[in-house]
């Protein structure tokens, strides 16, 4: 497949593929002229590198995990990922519950409710900052 076949059936700019290349995460074939050709079983390459990128990988670790036969999964790395994306689920469970309560909640004033004080204690304590 010549590397616009292949953007079009990824649904990434050619760009990303040359940049993939670039960074070992895919290889092309050889070229057709100018044009890099690639093996039709990158699209599945390039489904596994989009599947972890959405689960919070960098390339980076997505990349020490592949080999050219195929993956070589760090199931410490998946599994620590998974634990995180847990606690990312559970912060924003409470977020959600706490905008839901205020939005519904017919106290006058909220900080005197005490449902929505339990949830403003679930919610992640991050480091507040001004934004423009």
């Amino acid at each position: 497949m010549d590397i616009a076949k292949v953007a079009k059936a990824s649904g990434l700019a050619a760009s990303t593929l040359r940049y993939y290349e670039e960074i070992g995460l895919i290889q092309s074939t050889g070229r057709n002229g100018l044009r890099r050709l690639f093996h039709p079983g990158v699209i599945d390459r390039l489904a596994l590198i989009s599947l972890g990128q959405n689960a919070g990988l960098s390339l980076d670790e997505i990349g020490s995990m592949l080999t050219a036969k195929g993956a070589d999964i760090n199931r410490e790395l998946l599994l620590a990922k998974a634990d995180e994306l847990d606690r990312n689920i559970k912060e924003l469970t409470a977020m959600r519950d706490g905008l839901r309560h205020a939005a519904a909640c017919k106290a006058e004033n909220h900080f005197q409710c005490p449902k929505f004080l339990r949830l403003l204690n679930l919610a992640p304590k991050k480091r507040l900052s001004k934004t423009k």
